[in-house]
């Protein structure tokens, strides 16, 4: 289990949904090189409307338009490890845009960890 807490890095990538490198999603590369490099965890966000460089609007409103929406995916780990992940994006992302940020961790716990030692979660008293 990763312990995240304090100072991190949050890295953001947004492509468009039908983005490939390999034969697969962009996004789905990212997730899977990200677990492969011991990042703390990666999400993937499908976006309902966008434009962007090229200043085409691209909106699941409708149905002509609906192609190649924008994914998020977002990360969040230490300076170092983040650091040491974005040769990957940059080798993976054709199109997009990648920006790093400075975010404060105030919790991080995963849904079925077990509580530490010394913590009491049990609802019996």
């Amino acid at each position: 289990m990763t312990h995240l807490s304090g100072h991190a890095l949050r890295l953001t990538i947004i492509v468009g949904e039908d983005e490939v490198f390999a034969h697969r999603p962009v996004y789905s590369e990212i997730v899977i090189l990200a677990r492969e490099s011991g990042l703390a965890g990666a999400t993937v966000v499908r976006g309902i409307e966008s434009y962007g460089r090229r200043s085409i609007v691209h909106t699941s409103r409708l149905v002509s338009l609906s192609n190649d929406l924008p994914v998020v995916i977002t990360i969040i780990d230490e300076d170092a490890k983040i650091r040491a992940f974005l040769p990957k994006v940059t080798k993976v992302v054709k199109g997009g845009i990648v920006t790093v940020e400075d975010v404060a961790v105030l919790h991080y716990v995963g849904s079925h960890d077990e509580p530490a030692a010394g913590d009491d979660h049990s609802t019996s008293r």
